[in-house]
């Protein structure tokens, strides 16, 4: 791949809660990047893609209907080059809806950088994120460390999901800026040589 292509970023949605305020975040997210011009965005609505909770035992085929449901979200974390996750806190940390689709996956997010957006309450959503970090790092991605954290998210946007404070918007520019130079390095480094796990 030429390396003045367009980065794939695929934005990960972490909840499926029904009366979620995701779309809300991720539709920010999405002008954000839309921006941008060395960016491409995919959008991956766990809620529209909904993965297996029964993972198989090992060395054991999945679940009949599985491979029908991951072939709406593989191919298409494979293709990345990096990733935003956008996640609420639920009781200190993130949905189990995001670790179900973090689990059903493993090559797809070696040696690729992870950036994070997060929602909530008072904390925003960081505790969610440090937890995502430590998951993460097991499965050889490279977390950043900007992040854009919304703390009471619901009084940050107005009714049409804007939010007029240009703090985030600096903040959401670096977060953008730092993932797209970790994504070159990595997309590069591997088309030199090959990641190994």
């Amino acid at each position: 791949m030429s390396r003045s292509a367009p980065l794939r970023v695929a934005v990960l949605v972490g909840s499926t809660r029904e009366g979620r305020f995701a779309p809300v975040v991720t539709k920010w997210l999405s002008g954000q990047l839309g921006q941008r011009g060395d960016l491409r965005a995919d959008v991956v609505d766990l809620a529209e893609t909904p993965l297996p909770t029964v993972l198989p035992a090992f060395g054991q085929a999945p679940p009949a209907g599985t491979e029908e449901a991951l072939a709406a979200v593989s191919p298409r974390l494979a293709a990345a080059d990096a990733f935003v996750f956008v996640t609420p806190e639920y009781n200190h940390s993130f949905p189990a809806s995001l670790k179900n689709a973090i689990d059903w996956h493993n090559e797809q997010w070696h040696g690729k950088p992870i950036a994070f957006v997060s929602y909530g309450g008072l904390s925003g959503g960081l505790r969610a994120v440090e937890q995502l970090r430590l998951v993460m790092a097991e499965l050889n991605a490279m977390t950043i460390r900007n992040t854009v954290s919304f703390h009471q998210a619901y009084g940050a946007f107005d009714a049409a999901g804007r939010v007029d404070d240009p703090a985030v918007d600096a903040a959401a520019k670096a977060m953008l800026d730092q993932l797209t130079w970790w994504a070159h390095a990595l997309r590069d480094a591997k088309s030199i040589r090959p990641y190994t796990a």
